[in-house]
């Protein structure tokens, strides 16, 4: 599913129930949304029956397309004309003048829960023949008639926590599936899309083991974490996430949040946040620049062809050079700037290069490759607290933190404090330079080389 849910262009309806053998037909979503309100509800209605009516319509459709309810399932279609399943729709029918005016208004509106994200999952009957647990068709009449808005009308049926999202963005909606599978050293936001949705299912699931840090990198432990899952739910246990995997993924991800249901578990934004968040390109500046300055030097240790250049989170020209140097070497369009796909692979060829040459005994790791702040967890943090831990018995101004891999506000100030002490800006993130200059320190204290100013490091010049 997309990150935050958009109005597609099209819509492929299935004229049928999903396992008939019926025809599909793809129409553009707002024509649908016209049919659909054409076939279900009375152009006399009064105008606020008529737009609470058809912003259910639209959420209930865009709910189903968002979580990709029947892609997700092996389908070729997005939803059925089936009212048993769906929504009524009558291909080729005469569309109401009034009702055609309204959709065009309304059509990239829809309702949702207040803190989540998903469209709302806006069940509804026409409240004689059939009665639900949503909203009444006929029902809409009434209060309309009483003086209700839409938005009270909805109100009454959904509950008063639910908002009106308005101009909801407008694009191409393909299938979610990345094209290629995701595997061991693989990174970026479908890693972490992935790695999100096991940790959930695993609450239900728990012999699928927790992934401690969801940080788009696929680790042995998400490896893991996907093999559980696939011996579970019958699939080839080879850890890879291919198509199947990815939508079986989907599908019981939508299963345990009920993010098909009424009263859904609900996403919230961190549930669809993305690990690469901007285009970085000439003239960006900040903390995201320095991480990507910090790959392109890394793999330059490995890669000639690769210029280093400073590690001053400034995007100049010496880092677009090198850039378009890193996307000629691995295949990308030299454009100079760093897209999620540039992104991505950066980040896999860094992964793969400091797995090839990890340090051994008391050595630091490298930068894990992904930001730490307040909020974050896992082995990353965990490490970053060891190190804290460690480095605070010779700098005492650091104060004390407990080392369960928790990124809370006690962490957060002894980062500040240790930034403060190396001459950094005290921002309480750890990216690369932070834990670089920590890691130095610790390898320092570790190794027993750590001494005052001019004192004789003990080691014997050649």
């Amino acid at each position: 599913m997309p990150t935050l849910p958009v109005i597609p262009e099209y819509i492929t309806v299935h004229l049928g129930p999903p396992d008939s053998d019926a025809e599909n037909v793809t129409v553009s979503f707002i024509d649908y949304i016209k049919n659909v309100a054409s076939s279900e509800i009375y152009p006399t209605w009064p105008e606020s029956a008529l737009r609470a009516n058809i912003y259910a319509e639209i959420s209930f459709a865009l709910n189903k397309i968002y979580t990709e309810y029947y892609r997700s399932r092996g389908y070729d279609f997005d939803i059925t004309n089936s009212t048993a399943t769906d929504q009524s729709f009558v291909y080729g029918r005469d569309i109401f003048e009034n009702i055609s005016q309204i959709v065009d208004d309304i059509f990239n509106d829809y309702i949702a829960r207040q803190g989540f994200v998903e469209p709302l999952y806006a069940v509804y009957c026409n409240g004689t023949t059939v009665t639900c647990e949503g909203l009444s068709q006929w029902g809409t009449v009434d209060l309309a008639e009483q003086g209700y808005i839409p938005y009270d009308i909805l109100r009454y049926y959904y509950g008063d926590d639910i908002n009106l999202v308005f101009n909801a963005p407008i694009e191409n909606v393909t299938e979610t599936y990345p094209k290629v599978p995701l595997r061991l050293s693989s990174a970026g936001n479908d890693v972490r899309t992935i790695q999100t949705r096991l940790n959930r299912i695993s609450a239900n699931y728990p012999a699928i083991p927790k992934i401690s840090n969801p940080n788009g990198i696929f680790s042995t432990e998400t490896e893991d974490a996907v093999k559980a899952f696939q011996e579970i739910f019958g699939l080839t246990p080879d850890g890879v996430v291919g198509k199947a995997t990815w939508y079986e993924i989907q599908k019981i991800y939508n299963a345990v949040k009920r993010l098909n249901e009424l009263e859904s578990e609900g996403l919230s934004l961190s549930d669809v946040s993305k690990q690469f968040s901007e285009k970085l390109s000439f003239g960006s500046t900040g903390i995201n620049v320095s991480v990507v300055q910090y790959y392109l030097n890394i793999i330059a240790d490995f890669n000639p062809k690769i210029p280093t250049i400073p590690l001053d989170g400034v995007f100049g020209e010496q880092t677009q050079n090198a850039v378009k140097a890193f996307q000629r070497e691995y295949g990308l369009p030299q454009t100079g700037e760093v897209d999620e796909p540039t992104w991505n692979k950066m980040t896999s060829v860094y992964l793969g290069m400091i797995e090839s040459t990890s340090d051994e005994g008391t050595s630091a790791e490298r930068f894990p490759g992904t930001l730490l702040n307040l909020g974050s967890s896992g082995r990353d943090v965990e490490l970053l607290q060891r190190y804290l831990d460690i480095v605070s018995q010779v700098y005492t101004e650091i104060p004390v933190v407990s080392v369960n891999g928790n990124f809370d506000e006690a962490t957060e100030n002894a980062v500040r404090v240790f930034q403060e002490i190396v001459g950094m800006p005290p921002s309480g993130i750890v990216g690369p330079i932070t834990w670089d200059l920590l890691a130095e320190k610790y390898n320092e204290i570790e190794n027993g080389k750590i001494r005052e100013d001019f004192q004789y490091p003990g080691d014997i010049a050649t």
